[in-house]
């Protein structure tokens, strides 16, 4: 994230100003190709003359022993019973920040996903047991329904857009439903006999998990004490771990900083710097550690490893099939393969576009802004990678090896196949559809029209920056000095521009907005911008009468003017350009009509404006100077 950050309506983690989303799909990316990688390396050893050492190796017992208890597994059940709950636990984690805090706050932007999800399993399923309707295979039809997120996402990076924000953020959401989907099958359909006390107890853990969230307890400690507990009864009790990792990690809170322990936070470390003592560190790094909740803290600290470590390891342990002695040619004769591939390769490309396509045009939502159709086939078929959660799903619903190797024959030529189809399907969508790009639009629209568009500066500057602000948003305060700054440095060769985005997020920011567009219409629109800023906690309606008097306005005609609609029209056409034009957060800055992407400080705002300037005069023809 830049040092600034910034305020977003619906909490979406949006490229456009954060970081994390480049970093959770760059680590995403990456972890793709170690799995890959992992992958391979384990069908070379399965099918070498060292085979054996490979079996032996999974089959090898460790022990963790507390005096007279413990635990005893062989290595693959400490991987797929124990590191898995790590990558369960990481993903529940995920989806309690989405629904709290991110791109799941907004339901209305949940339910083309939540179809397509749901037709992205069923048709899957369906297919598979098309073919395989009875006896022991049929138990395999929870292979085709869950999508490997990490191989997905590592895949479409080499074939999908060059840019496709929006579509992994529709992708992610989809999953999100996938995995709980998915995870409650293993938990459920794959258990073992039940163990009604170690039930209990992992209820009971249930419920303290529960309550630390309700009494606020930020502290990272008590919450990984009680999952290992509860992981521990989980495994006694006969359910599959995995949900455990699902569950407790959808229990840990996920919270916003509050400006409160922020402002905290920056006390305790001026406190520092100006007496740098072992008590101060510890105060300083005690609120700072406090201002991120620990949903996102135990995220930070689990999600490389787990990318990188644990599911790379899974795939070592998982996809060595051996070959040899006519499996492969088994495999290929048989109807739980075909029903493997046929489930992931077409039934996952197959729902999905129709759930997406019958819940557009049944007006029960729409797909994300620059998403088409085109792209939707395309990601729906790359969902047909299914490797991680297949290959662990096939581990508890066979016992037979032979059906193990033939389902798991399946998993990877559906992830070749799948991969295949995706490439094909981003290029007819891009050749014949014109859907190349997957992500936010990019250009002001509609331009600066300074006849309504409130500019400092010569209207008919050469260079233009325009903001879209918040006056409630402490990130859009905190970048108010810049335009100084900007201005200071380019003089008349720039003209700075405003707009208004009030987000839903800030209860007074639509009625502050007002109050500057009121206040306009007396001349003193600027005035009131920079006041705003500067009691961005006491915007009330008598705060906004108090602020007018002091700027003496007349106070009467403002409180008119609030009521006045065309007012309220000149604020939803702002946000309505804020929609068109790719705004997701403020504040959102446009050198000249091109949304900027990255850091908005004073420095790099002007390398931007002057990059514009270069080209605009390369463009024209004129000298560059």
């Amino acid at each position: 994230m830049s040092e600034q950050s910034s305020c977003d309506g619906s909490q979406a983690f949006e490229a456009q100003h954060s970081r994390s989303l480049r970093d959770f799909m760059r680590t995403e990316s990456m972890s793709a190709g170690m799995l890959v990688v992992a992958a391979l390396v384990a069908l070379v050893w399965a099918n070498s003359p060292w085979s054996q050492s490979y079996v032996d190796l999974w089959h090898t017992e460790l022990s963790i022993r507390f005096g007279s208890g413990g635990l005893t597994m062989d290595l693959h059940h400490w991987i797929n019973d124990g590191l898995m709950v790590v990558f369960f636990f990481v993903i529940g984690l995920e989806v309690r920040k989405e629904f709290a805090i991110g791109e799941l706050t907004d339901r209305s932007r949940v339910v083309v996903p939540l179809v397509a999800g749901i037709t992205g399993m069923l048709v899957p399923a369906a297919i598979f047991l098309a073919l395989n309707p009875s006896g022991p295979e049929a138990a395999g039809w929870g292979a085709v329904i869950g999508t490997d997120t990490a191989f997905l996402l590592g895949v479409m990076a080499l074939v999908g857009p060059a840019v496709s924000t929006q579509l992994r953020i529709f992708l992610l959401t989809l999953t999100v439903i996938d995995d709980i989907v998915a995870v409650s099958v293993i938990g459920i359909v794959y258990s073992d006999g039940l163990s009604l006390g170690a039930l209990a107890v992992a209820a009971l853990c249930l419920v303290v998990l529960v309550v630390l969230d309700r009494a606020g307890v930020w502290q990272a400690a008590p919450y990984v004490l009680v999952v290992l507990v509860l992981w521990i009864a989980t495994l006694e009790s006969g359910v599959h771990a995995s949900i455990a990792g699902m569950v407790s990690g959808l229990l840990v809170p996920a919270l916003d900083p509050r400006r409160a322990d922020v402002e905290a936070a920056a006390t305790q470390f001026r406190a520092f710097r100006q007496s740098p003592m072992p008590g101060v560190q510890r105060a300083a790094r005690r609120s700072l550690t406090r201002a991120i909740s620990v949903n996102e803290r135990l995220q930070e600290a689990l999600h490389t490893p787990t990318s990188s470590v644990v599911v790379p390891v899974f795939a070592l342990a998982n996809a060595g099939v051996d070959l040899r002695d006519g499996v492969l040619a088994d495999a290929f004769g048989s109807a739980l393969m075909w029903g493997i591939v046929l489930g992931l390769v077409v039934g996952k490309a197959l729902g999905i576009f129709l759930g997406a396509f019958a819940s557009v045009r049944l007006g029960w939502g729409r797909l994300p802004q620059g998403v088409g159709m085109g792209h939707t086939l395309a990601g729906g078929a790359l969902s047909g990678i299914g490797f991680t959660v297949s290959l662990l799903i096939i581990s508890l619903a066979f016992e037979s090896s032979r059906l193990q190797d033939e389902a798991r024959v399946g998993v990877l030529v559906s992830a070749v196949l799948a991969s295949l189809a995706g490439w094909l399907a981003f290029r007819f969508a891009a050749r014949f559809l014109g859907q190349r790009d997957a992500a936010l639009p990019t250009l002001l629209t509609p331009p600066v029209d300074p006849a309504r568009d409130h500019v400092v500066g010569p209207v008919d500057a050469p260079l233009t920056l325009v903001e879209y602000l918040d006056y409630e948003c402490p990130f859009c305060a905190r970048v108010s000095g810049v335009g100084d700054e900007l201005r200071a440095y380019f003089g008349d060769r720039l003209r700075y521009v405003t707009r208004h985005l009030p987000l839903t997020v800030h209860p007074h920011a639509e009625l502050a907005a007002v109050a500057a567009e009121a206040a306009g219409k007396q001349d003193r629109f600027w005035e009131m911008h920079a006041t705003l800023f500067a009691h961005q906690d006491e915007l009330e309606l008598e705060d906004l009468v108090g602020y007018a008097a002091e700027l003496d306005l007349d106070v009467e005609q403002f409180l008119r003017d609030l009521e006045d609609e065309d007012l309220s029209r000149h604020i939803q056409h702002d946000v309505a350009s804020a929609e068109e034009s790719g705004v997701r957060g403020t504040p959102t800055f446009f050198v000249g009509e091109t949304r900027h992407v990255g850091p908005h400080d004073a420095r790099t705002l002007i390398a931007a404006l002057e990059a514009a300037g270069r080209d605009a005069a390369r463009a024209s023809g004129r000298p560059i100077g």
